[in-house]
């Protein structure tokens, strides 16, 4: 007896059905090594939908709808396994153990140094050469929730990158029926350690073309300068007067050719903002509009500060989805953390986690429209 190439797919796919949404799941190619990753379909009641795959926690495609409730893909990112393993700027993934840069790979704990990978301009980024991000990840399904909830796992053996300790790590995603992403991220280690985990999302809220025309508005009234390296200096100064001040909605590209040593070495904006707040305590960080479509993202997190990326890297030699060339700023990030080189500048938050502790930092990501006029 034959069997359809429909049968065939629906028996490989794998669903839950929520009050409100859905998760599915299907096979998404192998690594390397033969292991193999799945992607997971996160659906809520009115369509938003967010893939994600156990390869790097990467959301590879986040549907929204514009201000015609037309639903459109806004990151950025490739249509298969094998183009993430090949060259991604850390499209869409779960970045870790630490987030952001280290200077020169070092830091002490403890009266103990440790020494990490220095894989840019000499300093620790995103977690070295086989960070969180280059990981497969444990999938389950929480099938105990309203929304459409997947949680992964992962567990960072002591030594892995160079950290101390091990680390367990869970990572679980929700497409609300706020229209929101949510992240909610937890950690527990053996041995003290550092933890810094956050979100990589290029974002175009256009679905094409650059993001200068994006308005972004930040309540941030100071941020971290950076040297050549992109290092922080560990001064807080204040956006008041320069280039980083988005008190007021501005368009990313208003400024960002501006006579600014701090705009040179990033090649645009590529900061750490600061935000007046307690740590730990859920706030809206940004938010973001774009014209066109009517979309508007907002950024709230528990996290002290955000790092906004502009892109500056993208530079038409990558081809993502549909065979679309990412040229320079088509998307950007926003990446809410504690401070690049906390490990080394300690005035600043602190990212130790102690045994017996738990780190938790959740990020949410809520998209709504421009409200039509009466």
């Amino acid at each position: 007896m034959k069997t359809s190439i429909a049968a065939m797919v629906a028996a490989l796919v794998v669903g839950s059905v929520f009050g409100a949404g859905s998760v599915t799941s299907e096979p998404f190619g192998k690594t390397p090594d033969g292991t193999a990753v799945s992607i997971y379909t996160l659906i809520n009641s009115k369509g938003v939908e967010a893939r994600i795959m156990t390869y790097g926690g990467i959301v590879v495609s986040l549907k929204v709808p514009d201000k015609t409730g037309t639903l459109g893909d806004i990151v950025l990112g490739y249509d298969n396994l094998a183009d993430y393993i090949k060259a991604s700027p850390y499209f869409g993934c779960l970045v870790g153990r630490y987030g952001n840069r280290i200077a020169k790979g070092k830091f002490t704990l403890n009266g103990a140094e440790y020494s990490l990978a220095t894989n840019n301009i000499g300093n620790h980024l995103h977690g070295g050469l086989k960070g969180f991000d280059k990981v497969v990840w444990t999938a389950k399904v929480l099938t105990n929730k309203t929304d459409a909830t997947l949680e992964l796992k992962y567990v960072s053996a002591n030594g892995e990158e160079g950290y101390p300790g091990k680390l367990s790590v869970t990572a679980v995603y929700s497409v609300t029926e706020k229209n929101e992403l949510r992240l909610d991220f937890s950690a527990k280690t053996d041995k003290a350690t550092v933890c810094n985990l956050t979100h990589h999302s290029y974002f175009n809220l256009a679905g094409k073309g650059d993001v200068l025309s994006h308005n972004v508005m930040m309540s941030a009234e100071t941020f971290t300068p950076v040297d050549c390296t992109l290092i922080p200096t560990g001064e807080l100064k204040p956006v008041a007067g320069t280039p980083f001040d988005f008190r007021k909605s501005t368009a990313i590209g208003a400024r960002i050719k501006a006579d600014d040593e701090q705009l040179k070495f990033g090649g645009g904006y590529d900061h750490n903002w600061v935000f007046n707040k307690p740590v730990g305590k859920l706030t809206s960080l940004a938010t973001v509009r774009e014209a066109t479509t009517g979309r508007i993202m907002e950024v709230l997190s528990t996290e002290p500060g955000l790092q906004f990326y502009s892109g500056n890297f993208l530079d038409g030699t990558l081809v993502g989805k549909g065979g679309v060339t990412y040229q320079h700023r088509t998307g950007f990030c926003m990446e809410p953390q504690h401070y690049p080189d906390s490990p080394n500048k300690p005035a600043f938050p602190s990212t130790v986690l102690l045994p017996g502790k738990e780190y938790r930092n959740t990020i949410i990501y809520r998209f709504s429209v421009v409200k039509k006029s009466s």
